[in-house]
């Protein structure tokens, strides 16, 4: 519970350490966070990573299979395509996409949406009503169908699917947000911090908003793995980046194709979303565990 007796001050060198301990504590923030903390490292430095350039074509190459099986090539660990690119390659720069799209699309639908929340949380009155009806309104659009309405729109492109993404899953954080907020505007903090004399801007962003927290971390964490899930179904469908950008989605809908023949230029991109899916969620739940004192008890 936040101290309403003076301003919010910076963690102290002996909280901060307890409050490190307690992440680490945490099997879900480990694996979780060690998987992501893998996959920014396999983004930034995926030229000197990755053995092959991933649009280098070979036709003489072409469905090669994984290392392991019969008839493999030693340079192409995971296999190759039908046009004879390095699946491995191609998977490791299909990251750069994936998680662009996870970290920009998240961060600013949880800041629209976390926002508006806290103002119609906290204020009520016409504001809420507004904010609220709003919401019901922009939920009862298929969240897939008007993310390919709006990449349509505005055309291809990673700009195009971090907008759509925006546009759409901001109604998550604010009802969330908003929920939340209404559940602490009615602790005994907050009557506390109105009695000192705390203007009602200064308990919204210092008193609640870090209450609020740890909810909005898990529901940042939850994002990502939605807005990586909906990048891949756009360049499934041709809707996301150029079609020689590797992507996953854009691997699953070649390999789809050719699954006799290479069935591993569907799996290896289908594992890797699947993973990082289940990643940001095990990270979010134990984030949220990890930070949230009563959970803690």
């Amino acid at each position: 519970m936040a101290d309403v007796t003076s301003p919010a001050i910076p963690l102290s060198p002996s909280r901060m350490a307890k409050r490190v301990r307690a992440l680490l504590s945490e099997p879900k923030v480990i694996f979780g966070g060690g998987f992501i903390l893998t996959l920014l490292i396999l983004a930034i430095f995926a030229p000197y990573i990755a053995p092959k350039d991933p649009l280098e074509q070979d036709l003489m190459s072409g469905t090669l299979p994984p290392a392991w099986i019969e008839g493999s090539d030693p340079g192409f660990l995971l296999g190759t395509d039908d046009l004879g690119r390095d699946v491995l390659s191609r998977a490791i720069f299909g990251t750069r996409i994936a998680l662009t799209v996870a970290f920009v699309a998240a961060g600013l639908a949880a800041l629209i949406g976390t926002l508006l929340g806290l103002l119609a949380g906290w204020y009520g009155g016409w504001i809420d009503k507004v904010i609220s009806r709003l919401v019901d309104i922009w939920m009862a659009f298929p969240p897939v169908l008007l993310s390919i309405l709006l990449v349509a729109v505005f055309g291809s492109g990673v700009h195009s699917v971090i907008a759509a993404i925006v546009i759409i899953d901001w109604t998550r954080f604010c009802r969330v947000v908003r929920s939340e907020t209404q559940a602490q505007a009615r602790m005994d903090y907050v009557t506390a911090a109105h009695t000192i004399g705390f203007s009602r801007a200064r308990i919204l962003f210092s008193e609640i908003l870090p209450n609020v927290t740890p909810v909005l971390i898990a529901l940042v964490s939850l994002e990502m793995g939605i807005a990586v899930i909906v990048e891949a179904i756009l360049s499934f469908v041709g809707l996301s980046v150029a079609s020689d950008t590797p992507t996953w989605g854009g691997m699953i809908a070649e390999g789809r194709q050719m699954i006799y023949q290479g069935w591993w230029v569907l799996v290896v991109p289908l594992i890797a979303l699947f993973a990082t899916v289940l990643a940001f969620n095990q990270l979010g739940d134990g984030l949220r565990r990890a930070l949230d004192p009563v959970m803690r008890r």
